[in-house]
């Protein structure tokens, strides 16, 4: 449920995030660095990121159908008109806080799981006889790292963004669970 205010310093919090959606928040980030920043593609290391991220998209995905109430996609995915109609709010500093995820974070979510699901499988895809050390595929796969990557900037500039404009530390909401009401 969206409110206009951000709640004051004190007042009473409420679980948002839990605890699936913390760990898979956290164990998606660290093997999506783990796979782009240390280690070599093909290398063992690399493999074993990537699949974990593939298979918590996967767990992600079916807990956004079944899960929590603030972790179903039905409930913060937006239409185009909602998320158009944030986007201007925004724009002019009148935007909405929002227990749960706002329209752009929530887009943000959708995009961030299409990207690692597309570098994951593409990944995969270079492991096999059929693909592997075709350049379509390692463009592919170098292309969709990079874009996730730049997502992942844009996520985190919003989640400061967002922190700053409604006076909540979403970083701490992120490992506690917890956000004002």
């Amino acid at each position: 449920m969206p409110s206009r205010y951000p709640a004051p310093e004190g007042s009473r919090t409420i679980l948002v995030w839990d605890l699936f959606v913390r760990i898979f928040h956290w164990s998606l980030a660290l093997s999506v660095f783990t796979a782009f920043f240390f280690t070599e593609a093909g290398e063992k290391p690399h493999e074993i990121a990537g699949y974990l991220a593939l298979g918590l998209v996967c767990a992600r995905v079916i807990w956004g159908i079944t899960g929590t109430r603030y972790t179903r996609f039905s409930q913060f995915v937006p239409g185009p008109k909602a998320l158009l109609a944030y986007l201007a709010a925004m724009a002019k500093r009148r935007e909405t806080r929002f227990i749960g995820h706002n329209p752009a974070g929530a887009i943000m979510v959708l995009a961030l799981l299409a990207a690692v699901l597309a570098a994951s499988i593409s990944g995969w895809m270079l492991t096999t006889e059929t693909y592997f050390g075709e350049a379509w595929v390692e463009v592919l796969h170098k292309t969709v790292s990079n874009a996730l990557m730049s997502l992942v900037g844009l996520h985190v500039g919003g989640v400061l963004y967002t922190s700053w404009r409604h006076a909540e530390n979403l970083v701490r909401a992120m490992i506690t669970g917890r956000k004002p009401s």
